[in-house]
């Protein structure tokens, strides 16, 4: 079964609001926008690799607004510390104590522009805070707040000043899409519109906190069948057992589609996962976690439509 590209069914409210006015910024991308909701409704952390000037940072404050988030801005680069993400006790003189400065990393939408012009060691301070919601410092933990939401960009590994993300690393983000250049209806009207920044910066929240955290709940009860478990082990076990991938996708990976494709159904106003919903979702969870094996001519894309292809759905 084809992988749905498109919106299929009419957001519930309030959410309809959001895609409404998400699509009159990030134009002709409906569907990586719709990607970028579920990844948030789903509570993980969203990846965007693309060449510069696609709309990738764009499409992160429009999140921020939308949900009404508190927002920080983290431009990686080669000599970025770990200290510049999580911040640090400074000595203050006139009380001659340490006072705990917090970093960026303290707010509920954190955009990592260029995460991979940053070092390794750089890279590895975001680890904690995207799993456990805490960082420490100085021996002492302290939680972040909540929502935490990581939006990472990343530019293709071929360019250079980038150095690759560790696999566990990249097993932190829930999903990873691609925005790609708009069509030429889209980017008509893109240049011939007003500055994206200006509209962003008009634009009110849809949503509050109470309610993205409402809907956040709402995923967690959307309702997995046992055949529909079957289908998603059928998957990763097919990745682990057919030789055309190189180490299989893991167990995390089989809840991270779970999670995934419960927020996918809530968006069409479905109380149940359908395996169409997990086919809508997996290219951009499991695409970051697979690899595609030697011997196979495929690449990732080809590679997800062949997975889809393999495994029957029940």
């Amino acid at each position: 079964m084809a992988i749905r590209t498109a919106l299929q069914a009419h957001p519930p409210s309030p959410l309809a609001r959001v895609f409404s006015e998400g699509e009159t910024v990030i134009l002709g991308k409906q569907h990586q926008l719709r990607l970028a909701v579920t990844c948030l409704l789903a509570g993980g952390h969203l990846l965007i690799e693309d060449l510069p000037g696609v709309g990738k940072t764009t499409l992160a404050h429009l999140l921020a607004t939308l949900f009404g988030l508190q927002f920080q801005r983290v431009q990686f680069t080669s000599d970025l510390l770990p200290a510049d993400i999580t911040g640090a006790s400074i000595f203050e003189r006139e009380s001659g104590t340490f006072s705990f400065h917090p970093g960026p990393v303290f707010t509920q939408l954190l955009l990592a522009d260029e995460v991979n012009r940053a070092t390794p060691k750089t890279q590895s301070a975001l680890l904690e805070a995207m799993e456990e919601r805490q960082v420490t410092v100085d021996g002492r933990t302290r939680p972040l707040p909540a929502p935490f939401f990581v939006v990472a960009t990343q530019n293709p590994v071929s360019q250079l000043g980038t150095f690759d993300l560790p696999e566990s690393q990249l097993d932190r983000f829930l999903m990873r899409i691609h925005l790609g250049f708009p069509d030429r209806e889209a980017e008509h009207e893109l240049l011939r519109g007003r500055d994206r920044r200006h509209m962003l910066a008009e634009m009110e929240p849809v949503l509050d906190l109470a309610q993205l955290q409402d809907l956040q709940a709402q995923v967690e009860a959307v309702f997995v069948s046992n055949a529909l478990v079957d289908y998603v082990q059928a998957l990763l076990a097919h990745t682990r057992s057919s030789g055309d991938y190189g180490s299989g996708l893991s167990p995390r990976a089989g809840l991270a589609l779970l999670r995934a494709g419960r927020a996918w159904a809530l968006l069409d106003g479905r109380s149940a996962v359908l395996p169409e919903d997990i086919q809508a979702v997996l290219p951009s969870v499991a695409s970051h976690r697979l690899e595609v094996s030697a011997r196979s001519d495929a690449d990732r894309a080809s590679a997800m439509e062949q997975l889809l292809t393999a495994v029957a759905v029940p």
